[in-house]
């Protein structure tokens, strides 16, 4: 979108003030006397469309997961329209079909800038690893689910608007130390995980094994094993973790991983994140709750079992578009409830809309907009961006346990600030 300069603001604003003043002074009628035609009604503004480009997956691996996110963010753009949230601006979402599949990401990224994309918002963890700097390059804001901290030592457009794998096994390590292992009693705790091999799973085993390493007396790391994408038998990793005392297992096939590390007679305290609670409706489908029950997830986000001011308007939100299928929704898991993210990214954008107008609305106007977003939720500073530096929007993490006997996940934690460091 081209950005008027300053001078042709002002220049603008002048001869519209003008135009008033010059019918005002002239006569009544028109140069042979006859009466001026009447006043034609004023034309309605015409809004400035901003296209938010999604790169997602519809159809590969993770779709089951996505599928529920891609609703949440195409349900958020229409509220905003609906309501005129952002005045002067007409949000439009285009989607391309990335299929969780790495060698798609720049592919993706020329077929939505094709279409007039003005923001990405990248949900694959591997996909803002080969964008990075094809945004940097076209200047155009890269919006994604999560990134490792590794990106962010220059970050330049890229922004996370959900978690870091390391604050999240940092925080959860920490959380686990003072309020579920007793290190001091029990010695350190045993802890791994096994997942396919993607940019995630590596960070977050990368960051359990150097906090066990800075607090050895308190956590033993045992290894993390990869599998290739779409392996769904575990035999020699849940072996090689039976005797741990933590697990992370893979997102997308948690249910499968469950079941046969059970059988092994694996008694570890399962762990997650997000990502896991994505494919909830497969721990139903699998009969898994037995296997799962207990398992410690650390979340950006309240669960539908909450009160609070995102899962409240994400409940009223999901009632209003989709009462049909509401009750299916809540049970699939949390792929509804990251509506907060979209939420994040429109109000970053109707912060810059606010500051430059939707006329002069442009990369440089979201970027500034960004650096310097903050939002309060449930009374506290949740979400926020620190300048150049600190490009994790969540400042804050909870912990929810899955239970058997009610089939749900319930909150063992308050709001615990993130461990930004082992």
């Amino acid at each position: 979108m081209q950005k008027a300069t300053k001078g042709g603001v002002i220049a603008l604003a002048v001869l519209l003030m003008a135009l008033p003043l010059s019918f005002a002074c002239g006569s009544d009628n028109g140069d042979d006397g006859t009466p001026p035609p009447p006043d034609s009604p004023t034309p309605p503004a015409v809004d400035v469309t901003l296209t938010i480009g999604n790169l997602t997956d519809l159809t590969g691996v993770a779709s089951a997961g996505f599928e529920l996110i891609n609703l949440g963010i195409n349900d958020m753009v229409d509220y905003y329209n609906e309501n005129n949230l952002i005045p002067g601006i007409e949000l439009k979402v285009v989607t391309y079909d990335g299929q969780y599949d790495p060698s798609k990401d720049i592919p993706g990224w020329e077929w939505l800038r094709e279409r007039g994309a003005d923001v990405v918002f990248a949900g694959p963890p591997h996909s803002v690893i080969t964008l990075q700097s094809r945004a940097n390059s076209d200047e155009v804001m890269l919006f994604t689910t999560s990134a490792g901290l590794d990106l962010f030592t220059d970050p330049g457009y890229l922004f996370s608007l959900g978690s870091i794998p390391q604050y999240e096994a940092w925080t959860l390590m920490n959380w686990i130390a003072e309020n579920h292992w007793d290190y001091e009693a029990n010695g350190p705790a045993k802890i791994g995980g096994a997942a396919w091999n993607s940019a995630y799973e590596t960070d977050f085993f990368d960051a359990m094994k150097e906090y066990a390493e800075v607090h050895p007396d308190q956590f033993q790391f045992v290894g993390g094993y990869y599998t290739p994408f779409g392996t769904f038998t575990w035999g020699p990793e849940v072996q090689a973790l039976k005797d741990a005392d933590y697990v992370f297992p893979c997102t997308a096939c948690l249910s499968g991983f469950a079941k046969e590390y059970r059988n092994v007679g694996g008694q570890a305290t399962l762990i997650g994140n997000g990502a896991h609670v994505a494919f909830m409706q497969l721990i139903y489908d699998a009969r898994a709750w037995d296997e799962i029950n207990g398992m410690l997830y650390i979340l950006s986000t309240k669960w539908w079992t909450d009160d609070g001011d995102l899962v409240d308007k994400s409940r009223e939100l999901l009632y209003e578009k989709h009462s049909d299928s509401a009750e299916e929704i809540i049970r699939a898991g949390t792929g509804y409830l990251t509506i907060y993210i979209p939420y994040i990214m429109l109000e970053i954008i109707r912060d810059a809309v606010e500051t430059v107008g939707p006329e002069n609305i442009d990369s440089q106007a979201l970027y500034d907009a960004a650096e310097s977003f903050s939002l309060t939720v449930d009374g506290i500073e949740m979400f926020s961006f620190e300048g150049k530096t600190v490009r994790s929007v969540s400042d804050y993490y909870i912990v929810q346990e899955a239970r058997d006997n009610e089939k749900d996940l319930f909150s063992v934690s308050d709001w615990t600030p993130i461990v930004v460091e082992p």
